[in-house]
């Protein structure tokens, strides 16, 4: 079990250096979408909530963190519905069919399992 997790660090690790210089664009669902944590509250420079949205994409599994310095309508982005996402390096843009949209930039990628455990 260690071993796999290591593996599958190892290769997250791996894929955003790799990823960089390419830009990747393309449609998804989106997973999840989840607040990333509360900032001190007494410090200015975190000014509004981040979150956390994950997707699918190039057999990959991607987690995105919004930024703090720029609201974020959750409402917009309902989990289990198609997003278009393009992906520079570690920053990601997000679109929904309404054309609305969040740039974030990426904190995890894992490698989406082709079979299930046994």
């Amino acid at each position: 079990m260690r071993k796999l997790t290591a593996v599958a660090l190892l290769a997250g690790a791996m894929a955003i250096p790799a990823l960089a210089g390419q830009k990747l664009v393309g449609d998804t669902i989106l997973k999840d979408l989840q607040p990333a944590g509360v900032e001190d509250k007494h410090q200015k420079k975190s000014k509004h909530q981040v979150f956390d949205l994950t997707f699918d994409a190039t057999g990959n599994e991607y987690i995105c963190r919004t930024n703090a310095d720029k609201s974020v309508n959750v409402t917009n982005f309902v989990v289990g519905s198609s997003v278009n996402y393009e992906i520079d390096g570690k920053k990601v843009k997000i679109r929904t069919p309404n054309d609305k949209k969040v740039e974030c930039t990426i904190v995890r990628v894992a490698v989406v399992p082709t079979s299930p455990r046994s």
